[in-house]
């Protein structure tokens, strides 16, 4: 059994496994369930594992001042932030019905919880796992909090520092092992340069137990599968069907079709991977009969002739000894005689 894993609504990941793809859709739906409903249609069609919202109490989460303060923007929902975050969230009506159509769509759903009250929504509604957003990384309550309930937990570490990653694992790991953590920049969107991909062989080295992932807010789609390749083995991606939509996440976010690119080249990035051997394949064979060299007579030679290596030279297609044989045939005897380009063969020398 490999030595990392974790099992998030049935589908087992670890390294030998392909990524586990997350759309996380947050408040791209701007407030309507059916928008909501359709994304996780189109991010089931893209091949993602799971769909993602985020859940606040926004009264207890928010200072008085915060939530009554005026909100005016082209990305506002209400006249004030508190106005505007309600207006994105769904009660437990709406989340059940979401739970019913991830389920008969065959998709992962699950949901950032940013407080307490949140956790304990989520929870009385039997969420598969949880998501803790960067800015929670040092909220030990809260790690702790959700650690109790015994589901998987994937806590991002954008702003965060080792000593803040270790202290969150100090809080979350005697209680609960089945954690994973986010390499993350706590940007929207995050420019390559500031993704620090590296440090996912950081945490992978130091958490040799927890399956790693990112958190890419990039704008596109490679930086995913690079991920791949250095051990991220879940990756959350903001997911939209338009990026022109009213809200803040929505320019950074992949629509369908880039969506629908990246599970692919995630995907094809663990076949291609393989598994370390080095050794030739069977539809190698053609190509390279036709590509090598074998080495042949660069003119004729008769019976007795003693070998050269002018007499030798290293054509294709290699349907005789291959060119590394060369040093070995200079001074031999023929055995038979030899017309030009012949290739050479072990019955053809006198040793």
């Amino acid at each position: 059994m490999p030595e990392r894993e974790i099992n998030i609504d049935g589908t087992l990941i670890n390294d030998d496994t392909d990524c586990y793809v997350i759309a996380e859709i947050g408040a791209n739906h701007m407030g309507g369930l059916e928008v909501c409903k359709e994304l996780f249609e189109l991010a089931a069609k893209c091949g993602c594992n799971a769909v993602k919202l985020q859940k606040r109490d926004n009264k207890s989460l928010y200072t008085k001042a915060l939530y009554d303060q005026v909100y005016d923007n082209r990305h506002s929902f209400g006249r004030t932030y508190g106005e505007h975050r309600e207006f994105l969230e769904f009660g437990k009506s709406e989340y059940r019905e979401l739970m019913a159509h991830a389920k008969s769509l065959g998709i992962a759903f699950f949901a950032t919880a940013f407080d307490v009250k949140s956790a304990d929504f989520l929870e009385q509604l039997d969420m598969p796992a949880y998501k803790i957003a960067s800015g929670d990384l040092t909220t030990t309550p809260l790690l702790e909090h959700v650690a109790r309930f015994g589901k998987p937990m994937i806590v991002s570490t954008g702003g965060g520092k080792m000593a803040d990653v270790l202290r969150a694992y100090e809080a979350i790991y005697p209680i609960n092992r089945q954690l994973c953590f986010l390499q993350c920049t706590a940007a929207y969107p995050a420019e390559p340069e500031h993704l620090n991909l590296r440090v996912i062989e950081t945490l992978r080295e130091r958490f040799p137990d927890l399956v790693i992932g990112l958190s890419d807010h990039q704008n596109g789609i490679a930086m995913s599968t690079a991920a791949y390749v250095m051990g991220a083995r879940i990756i959350e991606k903001h997911f939209t069907r338009n990026r022109a939509w009213k809200g803040g996440d929505q320019a950074f976010s992949l629509e369908p079709i880039g969506m629908s690119k990246m599970v692919r080249d995630l995907r094809r990035t663990r076949e291609a991977l393989g598994d370390g051997v080095k050794t030739h394949l069977e539809l190698e064979v053609g190509p390279l009969r036709k590509m090598a060299k074998a080495l042949v007579a660069s003119r004729q030679l008769p019976v007795g002739h003693v070998l050269t290596a002018d007499d030798i030279a290293m054509k294709s297609p290699a349907d005789g000894l291959a060119a590394y044989h060369l040093r070995e045939l200079v001074g031999l005897a023929l055995e038979n005689p030899m017309a030009c380009d012949q290739p050479f063969t072990i019955d053809d020398l006198d040793r």
